[in-house]
């Protein structure tokens, strides 16, 4: 493997205990450590815990954030609940997807209101150029509308804890109530042992597994201390770590899509079949932006020609006549429902940003 530039701040752990290293989006990142479906396993039947740091995290504040999100992502933010994560799409002029994305509301220990967004780690310097792209100065110093963005990707690290004893892993390490803790929400919490050094965290109940579990963003320079907390307290619990192997085998038993695999750049949300749109009543921006053509398909050959059209692709999970290895999650069942109405609203997002409406 040539060696990547990027380390995460578990990078030392992940060498030491026997981690496969592989170059991913430029970091080094452990694929496995002992089996693939050891991990897999585990992580469906106890717990799991994940060194997710790579991946993107830009912060938004400020009276001006909530609109410029609208004009940025497919999803709404305005109406957020403090807590409040919503699974969305960044697209480009033509209606193409950058990228899927999750962004969270919440506010930080002075009460100050404060979205984050988490990216996919190849795609978050294009993110990145995007956003610098399309804020400028003058508009981030708005008065009355001042915005304020950061990417915080190398000052945090982050960890996916997952699989259904994660809840009585984690629930003596924070200050929140993670038993009631609905999915797709989070919270600001302290992390209650020595090794945190009295920093915090934001824990949210999200993950790409199709498993019960946690999310948690915490500050680079205790993230090595933490990580040694969680697998020492994890294991009577029978607490693995897992690599990037185990976690894609887990995300396709539940018929997760991935960015760069079952969703890409010439993708319009109607063809991604992720189920989102925009609200029926669309979103009014401020600076709507004229709609670029969509590229013409190359001529099809083969069985496709003479006017046939190819199906679009669409996620599949895996089925077997056992139990099931993960129920489906409600914003899972939410996204099902939807798919069926994508074909009218998909490429609203696109038609926005060129009538303003």
């Amino acid at each position: 493997m040539d060696a990547p530039s990027l380390h995460t701040p578990l990078y030392d752990w992940h060498v030491a205990h026997g981690g496969r290293m592989v170059d991913f989006a430029g970091w080094a990142m452990p694929v496995q450590y002992t089996s693939i479906i050891q991990e897999h396993l585990a992580i469906r039947s106890a717990v799991g815990i994940a060194d997710i740091s790579h991946m993107g995290r830009l912060r938004f504040e400020g009276p001006g954030a909530a609109v410029f999100l609208a004009e940025l992502l497919t999803r709404r933010v305005a109406d957020m609940e403090l807590g409040q994560i919503r699974y969305s799409l960044v697209t480009n002029d033509a209606g193409g997807i950058l990228d899927d994305v999750l962004v969270g509301y919440y506010h930080n220990s002075h009460g100050q209101p404060f979205f984050l967004v988490v990216v996919n780690a190849s795609n978050r310097a294009k993110i990145v150029d995007w956003v610098h792209a399309h804020l400028s100065r003058e508009r981030a110093e708005r008065p009355g509308q001042e915005i304020i963005w950061n990417d915080v990707s190398r000052l945090w690290a982050m960890f996916a804890i997952q699989g259904p004893r994660s809840v009585e892993l984690l629930q003596p390490l924070v200050d929140v109530d993670l038993q009631s803790m609905r999915y797709y929400r989070g919270a600001q919490s302290l992390i209650l042992h020595p090794a945190a050094q009295r920093q915090g965290c934001t824990i949210s109940r999200t993950g790409y597994t199709g498993e019960d579990g946690f999310e948690l963003s915490l500050g680079a320079s205790i993230a090595s201390d933490v990580w040694e907390v969680l697998i020492e307290l994890g294991r009577p619990l029978g607490i693995v770590p897992a690599g990037l192997g185990a976690r894609d085998t887990l995300r396709l038993e539940a018929g997760m899509p991935l960015y760069g695999h079952e969703i890409f750049r010439t993708d319009r949300p109607i063809r991604s079949r992720t189920g989102l749109r925009l609200p029926p009543e669309g979103l009014r921006l401020s600076r709507p932006r004229r709609l670029a053509p969509h590229p013409k398909p190359p001529a099809q050959v083969g069985p496709h020609r003479a006017g046939n059209v190819r199906p679009a692709a669409r996620p599949a999970g895996l089925r077997h006549p056992g139990r099931r290895p993960a129920s489906r999650t409600g914003h899972q069942r939410k996204l099902l429902a939807h798919a069926r109405q994508t074909d009218r609203h998909g490429l609203r997002c696109a038609r926005v940003r060129q009538t303003g409406r």
